[in-house]
């Protein structure tokens, strides 16, 4: 089942998150050539700047250690994710146990 994580219309914003009994932190950034994603998974960084896409999955492998994966959603289409619509037509959600392997 997925879970939508709350996130605001600004270009630059951190989040701690509770994803599946871990701590979660997740720094969202509008560059120029897109928006990108660092995760910090109980304290640890797993990930660094990954370019955040319409549907399509961020983490992709287990050995990073997420129980799950993240991905945005264009709720009027399929266009990738701008800071301006964050939280309203671009979705992060969350889902447990995809791409764990």
């Amino acid at each position: 089942m997925a879970s939508i994580i709350p996130i605001n219309a600004v270009a630059y914003q951190a989040i701690k998150v509770p994803l599946s009994g871990h701590s979660v932190q997740l720094d969202i950034q509008q560059r120029s050539t897109g928006l990108y994603m660092n995760i910090t998974l109980d304290g640890t960084l797993i990930m660094a700047g990954v370019i955040c896409q319409d549907r399509t999955w961020i983490v992709r492998k287990a050995y990073f250690g997420m129980p799950g994966d993240l991905a945005f959603q264009d709720t009027q289409g399929t266009d990738d994710p701008v800071y301006s619509g964050l939280g309203s037509r671009f979705v992060l959600v969350y889902v447990e146990g995809q791409n764990v392997e």
